[in-house]
């Protein structure tokens, strides 16, 4: 199975939503709160292409975008093969 990583700040409801469905699929991910953690936020932006809102997304190397691409994926029965790798 891919690396998950989920960079996220307190009180995002996009943020619960894409934990909630990774969750609902038993994948393991890592968290990044980048609410108070600046250089976290540098890195997040850094690898998104510019990307600064929350919830930022990448399985393994690929970089998915929030919660509404995560959940694109899902419905498109693509995510599950992400995973895998």
């Amino acid at each position: 199975m891919q690396t998950v990583e989920i960079y996220t700040s307190p009180f995002c409801g996009f943020c619960v939503a894409a934990k909630r469905l990774l969750k609902s699929k038993g994948v393991e991910f890592t968290e990044y709160n980048v609410g108070m953690n600046a250089a976290k936020r540098q890195e997040m932006m850094s690898r998104a292409n510019g990307g600064h809102t929350v919830p930022q997304i990448f399985i393994g190397d690929n970089h998915v975008g929030g919660c509404d691409e995560l959940h694109a994926l899902e419905r498109a029965g693509k995510l599950d093969t992400m995973l895998a790798g």
